[in-house]
């Protein structure tokens, strides 16, 4: 039997005419998902492994500061966003780069002010 897997894709519908994808993630399935600098606006759909959409976001619109993380939540049949700084309690989340590659939080921290961060991700893939 084939290992469940979910789909992640990011667009940016407001760049150029039609949009950009952002990233497009295979993962094991989860209901958080960091994204590495994301863009102002995201549009997000997620896809289970038969190609079946199960959820989707947009617009998602960043609020507040720009930080170098944004949170996705996967809640029923939406995601939402949160644009915050990781905690201790999110280490062990799975991050999503532009391009689609996908990695784990293993370590973060960052000054209170925000003038600076600093963190660790162990990217791992097989056949």
């Amino acid at each position: 039997m084939a290992k469940p897997v979910q789909t992640w894709e990011l667009w940016y519908p407001e760049a150029g005419a039609s949009g950009l994808e952002f990233a497009h993630g295979r993962i094991d399935p989860t209901r958080v998902l960091w994204v590495h600098a994301a863009p102002p606006v995201l549009a997000v759909t997620i896809r289970e492994g038969d190609d079946r959409v199960t959820a989707r976001g947009e617009p998602l619109r960043h609020v507040g500061a720009q930080l170098p993380l944004t949170r996705l939540e996967l809640v029923g049949e939406s995601v939402v966003r949160e644009d915050r700084w990781p905690t201790d309690s999110d280490l062990g989340s799975l991050v999503i780069l532009p391009g689609g590659e996908v990695g784990t939080l293993l370590g973060w921290w960052n000054a209170p002010d925000g003038s600076e961060w600093r963190w660790q991700v162990e990217f791992y893939n097989h056949r």
